[in-house]
């Protein structure tokens, strides 16, 4: 008795609860039906709404978020008439009546697609029984928000709208937590702490998962060193180059979050104590992200150290001139094959084969006359090697490479991201070159000739270098890094307190940190 009463409790009071998390999904369904079939007497009724509708949520997620850009109705226009003309084949309605202006028709259909998937500039709504309240409820949902500013309209998708997205499917060319903070993002805008709550766990959720795939990596090249390279190569790229843009993303939403707290304390409203709560938790949960986050790209330069050390030492073990029997008797067991001990014992049963040397085979060997026997001394009369370098030229070259690399990777973190510590800097380019740039001496040579001036102007150094740094550098900068960084000027300021960088001790060789700083 008392289990049925639990149940049909759970039925009633979970039910409105229920009934909100599908609401997301209600007008996808509603824009599906039969959109097209009343449409200028079903002209168009091979036009798939569903298709289109998630096509348009995925171009206004693409402008939005990830190019940062509110969306005009010319844009969306441009969009959607690309993709009617390449998706579906509507050269067959024009073909069957040639009186249809293509230019209008194709206007009259965006407009006409724009005022469905807007709800003609109203919310979505439908309205369900509440068995705990005993009442009709009537919940509304939106995919796209507008607002005027300037006099000109824009559009944006809504939190309903990019959630609904990514329960059908994650984006493929972005990071899952990237685009998980995309959604965070627009639920502390709309100040809906709890969804975010739930959005930070998701987040959490997936570095844990990324933290998992690495150890797996690592088990897998320990076992097939082959196989463990390929794996690894594959994490770093679908993993490692999405960091940048997710500490940026971290970054912006722990200031949304900041902002968030310090509004509703100006505020001071009778539900400002539970909105407190919520965010409390939701900072809670945000900096256990960001704390695992960067656990997660440490352990990722890690993994590129350790690859090269195992691929180093697999290399290692097959150059070795023995046959290790007690490594192969352990890998049989193992694998619990000992079938596998005739691959080692066969070859000594084998028939014994003798093998002799003819005498005659003497004779003619010493008869026989080879062509070099009737020629004389060969005089190379070759020209000289123009081309010839000393050994500091070779080392002025490789140096010159190596700087003009470090430099182009300085000016594009710069680009990005307006600032940069020297901590951070030598952890990226740990991460892409490796953990030997420590042991790397042009790294430090690099730093110390950096630290000659403290602003750097891209367009004068180029023109008039003054430094050996400058020199060499210029001199390795490809073309296009000239086209795209010439107009940059950054600034560098010292703290000689924090020191990032020590050798072992006793020794007087630090590195103090540096901020760059773009103008």
């Amino acid at each position: 008795m008392a289990e049925q009463h639990v149940l049909i409790n759970e039925i009633i009071s979970d039910h409105a609860e229920r009934m909100l998390n599908l609401r997301k999904y209600y007008p996808f369904f509603a824009l599906c039906d039969n959109t097209f079939s009343q449409y200028k007497e079903g002209r168009y009724k091979f036009l798939d709404m569903g298709y289109i509708t998630l096509a348009i949520l995925r171009f206004f997620i693409d402008e939005n978020n990830f190019n940062e850009r509110m969306v005009e109705y010319s844009d969306y226009e441009k969009f959607i008439i690309q993709l009617l003309q390449r998706d579906f084949n509507m050269e067959s309605v024009f073909e069957e009546d040639k009186s249809l202006d293509e230019t209008d028709e194709y206007k009259d259909l965006a407009s006409y697609i724009f005022n469905k998937i807007t709800n003609e500039g109203r919310a979505f709504s439908f309205t369900f029984y509440d068995p705990e309240t005993r009442k009709q409820k009537t919940v509304r949902v939106r995919l796209i928000e507008s607002s005027i500013e300037d006099k000109v309209v824009s559009y944006s998708i809504t939190a309903d709208g990019i959630e609904f997205y990514l329960d059908t499917k994650e984006v493929r060319d972005e990071s899952r937590i990237n685009v998980n903070q995309l959604l965070l993002e627009k639920l502390i805008k709309t100040e809906n702490f709890r969804g975010g709550i739930d959005v930070v766990k998701r987040i959490n959720s997936e570095v844990a998962r990324l933290r998992k795939k690495r150890e797996d990596v690592i088990n897998l090249m320990a076992s097939d060193v082959k196989a463990g390279t390929v794996a690894c190569d594959e994490f770093m790229n679908s993993t490692a180059r999405w960091f940048a843009e997710e500490r940026e993303s971290f970054e912006k939403n722990k200031n949304l979050a900041d902002k968030a707290v310090m509004r509703i304390r100006e505020e001071g409203s009778a539900g400002a104590s539970r909105r407190f709560k919520e965010i409390n938790e939701l900072m809670t949960e945000l900096k256990k992200a960001i704390s695992n986050h960067s656990e997660l790209i440490a352990g990722t330069a890690e993994l590129s150290k350790l690859s090269e050390e195992m691929i180093s030492r697999a290399k290692r073990r097959a150059l070795r001139p023995v046959f290790d029997f007690e490594d192969v008797l352990a890998r049989m067991i193992r694998r619990d094959r000992p079938a596998d001990m005739g691959f080692i014992i066969r070859p000594f049963l084998s028939p014994k084969k003798s093998k002799s040397f003819s005498p005659m085979m003497v004779d003619n060997m010493l008869k026989a006359s080879t062509d070099d026997s009737l020629k004389g001394e060969k005089v190379d009369t070759s020209a000289a090697e123009l081309s010839f370098k000393f050994e500091d030229e070779k080392l002025d070259v490789m140096i010159g490479h190596n700087f003009g690399m470090m430099f182009t990777e300085l000016l594009d973190r710069l680009r990005r991201w307006q600032k940069l510590s020297l901590k951070e800097y030598i952890a990226i380019l740990a991460i892409k070159f490796g953990e030997e740039i420590y042991d790397n001496r042009d790294f430090y040579s690099f730093l110390v000739h950096l630290a000659e001036k403290e602003s750097y102007d891209i367009k004068k150094m180029i023109e008039k270098p003054e430094t050996v740094l400058e020199k060499m550098t210029v001199s390795n900068l490809s073309e296009e890094v000239i086209s795209n960084y010439g107009d940059m000027v950054f600034d560098i300021n010292y703290d000689m307190e924090e020191i990032i960088l020590k050798d072992e001790p006793g020794d007087r060789r630090v590195v103090t940190n540096m901020m760059f700083l773009m103008r």
